[in-house]
């Protein structure tokens, strides 16, 4: 597997005043889905033990870890229940509830506290959490998990998308509007924030966290080909808007996706880790697994929001009607 590192930071440009606070090493796996359960925990092992022999003291993983991208398709087009990695959800039959799993004794829990224990690190993983309703959707959930196996973040995706190749809206419901949100969690020396895939084009959620404290936002993800505009290449853009949320906030970014091809999408990989200034520290290639590691200099948030502080200088008193809900066209009209 593939090593791309950044060991050492680089000089932070608005820098006036010496760092707080010591580096923080990440690290960071892009992976493709392996149907075999054992074969794919095994590979997921192997990049994680890769990042903790260089140090990495938080190890992340892609969107839904354990399980195939199932949503390129309804749930009424399954061809198959797939199960995630040594898991066996509740519900068997076809539908959306059977894919889903929990996040207290789930095979994505497991396996998380048993790479947290077996390293000695904090294990950040996504899963298809289930949830009551009658609708039968769950919760598109990211959990970090610490060596002692116990959980310290859980954050529901905020955002779902609804477009071909990503039915996300037929098994996932939003997470919860209201004051819990936008959790921030303290690990180690830093504050960060675990949100998911499709709210990484939202600025206003990248606002939120930064304006909460996050040092750092780790998305996992799921992203690829667009299957009724297969010559259209949205790698650019993706990279683009997320790196740019990155130096709006003050915020490292942290995107892990997937590779390989699933169903009806093939996804296109480029994982990377970014700084408040824009700076792209390490990234992946489009269609290889990789390891990323990358220390962090967390100061410079600090030092950057200080030279442009876009957070002080708002005016959230002139923002009111962005809160307000718009139908009608795509554009907003």
């Amino acid at each position: 597997m593939l090593t791309i590192t950044s060991i050492g930071t680089p000089t932070s440009p608005a820098r006036v005043a010496p760092p707080a606070r010591a580096p923080l090493r990440i690290g960071a796996v892009q992976h493709r889905w392996h149907p075999d359960p054992a074969e794919h925990a095994a590979a997921l092992r192997a990049g994680a033990l890769a990042a903790a022999e260089l140090g990495a003291q938080l190890v992340c993983f892609q969107e839904l870890t354990l399980s195939r991208y199932f949503a390129d398709v309804p749930p009424v087009d399954q061809p198959a229940v797939d199960q995630p990695a040594g898991g066996d959800p509740a519900g068997g039959g076809a539908g959306p509830a059977a894919l889903a799993e929990s996040v207290e004794d789930g095979p994505t829990r497991t396996l998380a506290a048993g790479l947290a224990a077996e390293l000695d690190i904090a294990v950040h993983m996504s899963l298809y959490e289930r949830a009551d309703g009658a609708d039968g959707l769950g919760f598109n959930t990211a959990i970090v998990v610490g060596p002692d196996g116990a959980l310290l973040a859980r954050t529901r995706k905020m955002h779902i998308p609804v477009t071909a190749g990503y039915h996300e809206d037929r098994y996932f419901r939003p997470g919860p509007a209201g004051a819990d949100s936008f959790p921030v969690v303290e690990l180690e020396q830093g504050r960060f924030g675990f949100p998911t895939c499709w709210d990484q084009w939202f600025p206003e959620l990248a606002r939120a966290y930064s304006l909460a404290g996050a040092d750092v936002l780790v998305y996992p993800t799921a992203i690829g080909s667009e299957p009724d505009h297969p010559d259209f290449d949205t790698e650019p853009l993706w990279h683009s808007v997320i790196v740019g949320n990155g130096i709006a906030n003050g915020t490292f970014m942290v995107a892990i996706n997937r590779i390989g091809t699933e169903g009806a999408l093939t996804f296109y990989g480029s994982s990377f880790i970014s700084d408040p200034y824009g700076r792209v520290l390490v990234q992946a290639p489009r269609d290889a697994p990789a390891v990323l590691v990358a220390d962090l200099d967390l100061d410079q948030r600090r030092d950057w929001l200080t030279l442009f502080p876009f957070l002080t200088t708002r005016r959230p008193d002139a923002y009111r009607g962005l809160a307000e809900p718009r139908a009608g066209n795509a554009d907003g009209r």
